[in-house]
C-alpha cells in the first residue's frame, strides 16, 4: 500500500484541482475517493477530476509523449487536464476527468466491440514523434523476475519458467520488438475504458503509461490468452475479434486463422498473469484457487509446444 502522505497529499491536489477558486479548507459534498493504490499507481477522484500518481521509476522523458499522444487523439485517448505532470512526494502526477468505467457486474454490457474498434483505430494512428515503446514485453518479463524472487514451490514456477523460456526474445523484453512503427496501447483490458463525459458519453482508453510504438498483437493479446484457457467466453472473443478486423485493425490478417499473429503474445500475457497469481498467492501464504490453476495448467501445456510463428501479411 502506498504511503499515507503521498494519498493525503494526492487526495488534496484533486480536491484543489477540482476546485481551483473555492477557499481551503472547505467543506465539500462531492464525490470522492481513493480508486486505486498499488506500487505502480494511486489514483483519486474529486469530482470530475482525478488525480494519477505515476510509478516511481516514471520519468518525464517518458511520459511527456504519452500525455501529448492522449491530448492529440481525445476520440480515442482519454485526454489529460493538463499536458505536464507535477512532482509529488517523488512521483509524477498526472490530472485527468473522471469516466465511467466498464461494470464488473454487468458482463453481458462489457463493450468488447467497442474496444475493438478503438484499437484498431488506434493503431492506425500515426505515432508522435519520440514515443518510446510499448512496455508490455517490459511488464511481462518483471512479472516472471517477481516470480523468481518470491521463491515459490517448484510445481508452480517450473511450467511458468518454460513456457517464458520458449518465447522468441522480442516477446520476454531480451530484444527490440520488430515492430517500431505502430503505436500501441501497452496494457489493454476493460478495466482501460471509460465513458465520457461521464456517465454515457462514448468509450475511450485510459492509462497511457504503456502506451508507445511496438506490435500491436500484443493489445488483443490479453483476451486472446482468456479465450485460450477457457476464461473467456467463445461468443465474447469473435466479438472482439470481429470488431477489430471490422475496423480494419493491422494486428491480424483480415480473415482466416488470427492465431499465428496472436500465438506469441497470448503466451506471454499468460505467463505474466500467471506469474502474478503465483507470486501473489504465496505472498499471501496460501494455494492457488481455480482460476489460478489453469494459468498454471495453460502454461505447462504451452511449454511442450513451440509457439506459432506470424507470416507477413499487408497492414
Amino acid at each position: 500500500m502506498t504511503a499515507t502522505p503521498l494519498l493525503a497529499a494526492l487526495t488534496a491536489r484533486a480536491e484543489a484541482k477540482a476546485h481551483p477558486r473555492s477557499p481551503r479548507p472547505h467543506r465539500c459534498p462531492c464525490p470522492a475517493g481513493t480508486l486505486a493504490d498499488r506500487p505502480d499507481a494511486t489514483v483519486v477522484r474529486h469530482a470530475d477530476t482525478v488525480a494519477k500518481a505515476h510509478a516511481s521509476t516514471t520519468t518525464p522523458t517518458d511520459l511527456a509523449p504519452r500525455l501529448a499522444t492522449a491530448a492529440h487523439h481525445p476520440d480515442l485517448l482519454l485526454p489529460p487536464l493538463t499536458g505536464t505532470p507535477v512532482p509529488l512526494h517523488g512521483r509524477l502526477v498526472t490530472f485527468w476527468p473522471y469516466g465511467t468505467p466498464v461494470d464488473p457486474d454487468d458482463p453481458d454490457a462489457a463493450p468488447w466491440e467497442e474496444a475493438a474498434t478503438l484499437l484498431a483505430r488506434l493503431h492506425r494512428t500515426p505515432a508522435t514523434r519520440g514515443l518510446p515503446p510499448m512496455r508490455g514485453p517490459a511488464k511481462a518479463a518483471q512479472a516472471v523476475a517477481r516470480l523468481r524472487a518470491a521463491t515459490p514451490p517448484p510445481t508452480a514456477t517450473a511450467p511458468i519458467l518454460r513456457a517464458w523460456s520458449t518465447l522468441p526474445a522480442w516477446a520476454s523484453a531480451e530484444a527490440p520488438m520488430p515492430d517500431t512503427t505502430t503505436l500501441c496501447h501497452g496494457d489493454l483490458h476493460l478495466g482501460q475504458l471509460v465513458r465520457h463525459p461521464a456517465p454515457d458519453g462514448p468509450w475511450r482508453l485510459i492509462d497511457v503509461d504503456d502506451l508507445g510504438v511496438g506490435v500491436p498483437a500484443w493489445d488483443l493479446a490479453r483476451p486472446a490468452a482468456w479465450y485460450a484457457c477457457g476464461l473467456l467466453p467463445p461468443e465474447e472473443w469473435t466479438r472482439f475479434l470481429h470488431a477489430y478486423r471490422a475496423a480494419h485493425g493491422p494486428a491480424v490478417p483480415g480473415d482466416g486463422d488470427p492465431w499465428p499473429a496472436l500465438d506469441v503474445p497470448a503466451r506471454a500475457l499468460t505467463v505474466q498473469t500467471a506469474a502474478r497469481a503465483v507470486t501473489k498467492a504465496v505472498a499471501e501464504g496460501r494455494v492457488l484457487d481455480e482460476v489460478e490453476q489453469c494459468l498454471v495448467d495453460a502454461c505447462a501445456r504451452m511449454g511442450s509446444v513451440p509457439p506459432q510463428l506470424p507470416s507477413s501479411f499487408s497492414k
